[in-house]
């Protein structure tokens, strides 16, 4: 009885110095959160202008407000929740926020409260790193300076007080941080219901960071090297039973992968639904993207494409658009009219195919594989033409300008000449192999002089061709830069019931796939350095 008292006594003092230091956690984080508001919060309205990345990202809130689909390269989480407040507030996304230094108070935005809640988010992590650190064992002494260093580091400040994501992807950062502790600390409890509750907490955390910017990846990836690592100790103890070790195995699979998985895929669900409408981001997406958006909605259009139809004609391995000329000459080589690429549908796109002996369309005949055929723009009523210049852009050997050509009562020549080369097609539809099908036939146009085929790449032209895509005539270039398809067509001769042909709308999971590779593609792409970085002064003796 005497040693049983002593246990229970003993029980009793270390349950009692456990509450203790609870309480004096708890009194201890409470302090250092209201002294990180203090520090976080003095006089936040100030400048009550646009500072720095508010351009980006309460413009971002702004096109959510009026549900105006755009393109970042950033997942949605972080930008849907300014949002959120910003509209909460009264926000109704009339501003901006198009310039630095643009003023806040003359419109009545509500702009404080927005940097309140970003603020907010970074003064969430001073309590969080001292928890912790407490959680991982360390001193009240240790977890005091960790969560002191994170309140005063000034590029911390500084960032936790605007409108940016980096204070929400801190927030969920320490908080996946601090509950992968929890969980670690239950690893002689498992399949408890706290072990389960801290793991699945974790996977949630780790979805909800990588929801507000890819660089929550390595957050991921921390987590992932110490699962690894748990993992591979608990199957090298020979007296863990290989059912147990299945089960470990199961319970992190479903908590860290398949959690953060459907938690970043529901992050975009919402944002498809909160932008319904088309928006300037259309430029970015697929046609079949850009089908599922109100307002860009394309007409079914038919399918057939004879001589004498007016054409949309699309370049497929860029975003650049369709095949466009407008009354604009090239400064240099021919001075003909350029032939470009543009991003918009706009009746400088509209080509109409002839045969090369004649411009004249009698009956319905189709334009097949092998053809040689003329396209002739409309509203200028020239041809597309190509002819030994270099371009004034890419100005090499092997590639031909492209030009817009004649005038009035000149039957062109042989440089207006192009051949069709169906190269691909809808395997639902074996007619487009053999003749041109609208969307189902993927074709190349080969100059028949000079053997280039029709070639666009990612070069925008200078301000003189209005910021458009260089079009050129490329010799062996490669196949998906040379190959366009017709998107529309018009042909009166055509019967009134001719079928037609229209996009196929995606659902969710590709549009899904198709949003992150785009928003890789572009971020991949952004190589410069930022306008308004600040280096290290170099020193040179």
């Amino acid at each position: 009885m005497d040693y049983d008292s002593k246990v229970l006594k003993a029980r009793q003092k270390r349950s009692l110095a456990e509450t203790q230091a609870r309480k004096k956690d708890w009194r201890i984080s409470i302090a250092l959160t209201l002294w990180a508001c203090y520090i976080r919060l003095w006089k936040i309205s100030q400048p009550s202008s646009v500072v720095f990345d508010e351009v980006h990202f309460g413009g971002f809130a702004s096109k959510y407000i009026k549900t105006r689909f755009f393109m970042d390269v950033h997942p949605p989480l972080a930008k849907m929740l300014i949002a959120l407040v910003a509209k909460s507030f009264g926000f109704d996304g009339s501003f901006d926020f198009k310039d630095i230094g643009k003023d806040y108070l003359e419109p009545g935005v509500p702009y404080v409260p927005i940097r309140v809640f970003c603020a907010l988010n970074g003064i969430l992590t001073v309590p969080i790193a001292y928890w912790t650190l407490r959680s991982a064992g360390h001193s009240v002494a240790a977890g005091v300076v960790a969560a002191l260093m994170v309140c005063y580091e000034n590029g911390l400040i500084t960032n936790n007080r605007h409108i940016l994501l980096d204070p929400i992807l801190l927030s969920f950062t320490a908080a996946t941080t601090l509950v992968w502790i929890n969980f670690y600390n239950q690893k002689n409890r498992p399949f408890q219901f706290w072990w389960y509750f801290w793991l699945a907490l974790t996977g949630l955390g780790l979805g909800l960071t990588v929801s507000c910017k890819w660089v929550g990846l390595f957050t991921i990836a921390t987590v992932g090297v110490s699962t690894m690592k748990n993992l591979w100790e608990i199957w090298g103890d020979t007296r863990t039973p290989i059912p147990v070790f299945a089960r470990h195995f199961g319970a992190r699979a479903v908590c860290l992968i398949a959690i953060p998985i459907i938690t970043y895929m529901i992050m975009f669900s919402i944002h498809f639904h909160s932008l319904p409408n088309s928006g300037e981001g259309n430029g970015f997406m697929s046609p079949e993207f850009q089908q599922t958006l109100a307002g860009h909605k394309l007409a079914d259009t038919p399918i057939d494409v004879a001589y004498g139809s007016k054409v949309y004609i699309r370049h497929m391995a860029t975003r650049g658009g369709y095949l466009h000329s407008h009354p604009h000459n090239y400064p240099s080589g021919s001075k003909q009219q350029q032939v470009t690429l543009y991003p918009h549908r706009d009746t400088n796109n509209w080509w109409t195919i002839y045969k090369k002996e004649s411009e004249e369309a009698t009956g319905i005949e189709y334009v097949k594989h092998g053809d040689v055929v003329r396209l002739v723009h409309p509203e200028s009523n020239k041809r597309l033409h190509s002819h030994d210049h270099r371009p004034p852009v890419t100005d090499l050997e092997y590639h031909n300008e492209v030009s817009a050509y004649g005038f009035p009562g000149f039957d062109g020549d042989a440089n207006d000449y192009w051949r069709v080369e169906i190269v691909d097609h809808d395997k639902r539809d074996p007619d487009s192999k053999e003749r041109l099908r609208t969307l189902h036939s993927k074709f190349r146009l080969v100059h028949v002089l000079r053997n280039c085929a029709l070639f666009s790449h990612s070069v925008k032209l200078p301000d003189w061709g209005w910021g458009q895509q260089e079009v050129t005539c490329i010799n062996n270039g490669k196949l998906p830069k040379t190959m366009w398809y017709i998107e529309s067509t018009e042909n009166e001769q055509l019967p009134a019931d001719a079928e037609k042909v229209n996009y196929r709308r995606p659902g969710f999971l590709s549009k899904f796939l198709e949003l992150n590779k785009v928003m890789w593609d572009v971020n991949k792409g952004l190589t410069a350095s930022h306008p308004y970085d600040s280096r290290p002064e170099v020193t040179r003796n």
